[in-house]
This record gives structure tokens, sequence and C-alpha cells, in this order.
């Protein structure tokens, strides 16, 4: 009896390990790569708002470009929040350094301290692999003293050339959204301190 077992167990071992499912792999749009602090801090906050994405792709699986016309959904990569999540905290994170200010998104504000309010509705955050990525985003800064209010709408259109598999395209993601959060922190500076401004060409 024992002869028999030991066979049929080592096969029930080796079935159970070929049907075991490869890990997950987990993603961040959050660049290591902070941008240096400014000398001198600018005299507001910010609002980083939730930021909006087109409905078939705010999931946390990662999804590609695998055609002209066809997508991929990678079932073992995963972004670590959902991708409005990821891309909310990407771009606060790299806001309030290029700044040195804070986000006061759901916290108890200052009174005396202006807030400037950022919204962004990304329209298009498209990877192909060993092609591109891309990110076409609308996004406006708006601010209230008293009873004046300011708001300017700007966008911006990126695009960043890509090689090797997809792997690749995660750091062309975070490059792509440190570009738009240069471009948003100048107009805000400028804005904010002229009371006009013109958008990023």
């Amino acid at each position: 009896m024992k002869i028999v077992l030991r066979p049929l167990a080592f096969g029930v071992l080796l079935s159970l390990a070929a049907c075991s499912s490869p890990p997950v792999r987990y993603h961040t749009l959050v660049s290591p790569a902070l941008p240096v602090s400014p000398t001198s801090p600018v005299p507001f906050v910010i609002e980083m708002l939730p930021v909006g994405v087109p409905a078939q792709l705010d999931t946390q699986n990662v999804i590609i470009r695998s055609g002209n016309s066809s997508i991929a959904v990678l079932d073992n990569d995963r972004w670590l929040s959902p991708l409005g999540d990821e891309l909310q905290t990407a771009l606060s994170t790299q806001i309030t350094q290029r700044l040195g200010t804070q986000d006061v998104a759901g916290l108890a504000r200052e009174e005396d301290k202006p807030v400037v309010r950022i919204l962004v509705q990304v329209r298009r955050f498209d990877s192909w692999p060993g092609n591109f990525a891309r990110l076409d985003a609308h996004w406006s800064l708006s601010t209230r003293q008293g009873e004046e209010r300011r708001r300017i709408v700007c966008s911006s259109h990126l695009i960043q050339n890509t090689t090797g598999d997809y792997t690749q395209l995660f750091a062309a993601w975070q490059d792509l959204l440190a570009r738009m959060s240069a471009q948003i922190t100048t107009t805000a500076i400028r804005w904010s301190a002229s009371g006009t401004g013109t958008c990023p060409s």
C-alpha cells in the first residue's frame, strides 16, 4: 500500500504545482526620485482633488495596447491602488515637493493661507510596449479669496517613446507624470503671484 501511495502523492503534488498561478506584481506611479525642494516655499497650500480617468481604465489591473485596435488586460500586473488614486497620489507628491508646500485635501485649513485647488481630468492614458506611453489631460487651478474667485484651465499632451517589453512602461509613466507636475507647478506659481497667467505650450 505504501509503495502505491507514494507515487500517487508525488503525482498530486506535481499537478498542484503545474496548476499554481504566477505571482501578482504590484506597481506604483509614485516616483522614487523626487524633485529638489525650492529654496523659497510658495505662500499657499494646494488641495489635490480626485483625478478623473476614463471608466474603463479606473481599475487595479494594468491595461496596455497590444495592437492598433486591441488591448491586453494584465492579470498578474496591477496598480497598488485603482488608477485614479495612483495618479492623485503621484501628482500630489510631485507638486507639493516642487512647491515646498502641503496638500490639505481632507484636512483642516489655515484661514490666513490661500488654497489653490487642482483638478485633473485624464482623457488618454495610453501605452504600447516597444512604442510609446502617452498622457493627455485637462487640468484647472482655482482659488478663492473672500468673494473673489479665480480659475485657469490648461491641458497637457505628453508622449514618450519606449523600447523593450511592457515592464519599461512604468518608468515612462513616472517620467510623464513628473513632466505634467512641472507644468502645473510653473503655472501655479506665476498665476497665483500675478492673478493672470498662461498655460504651458
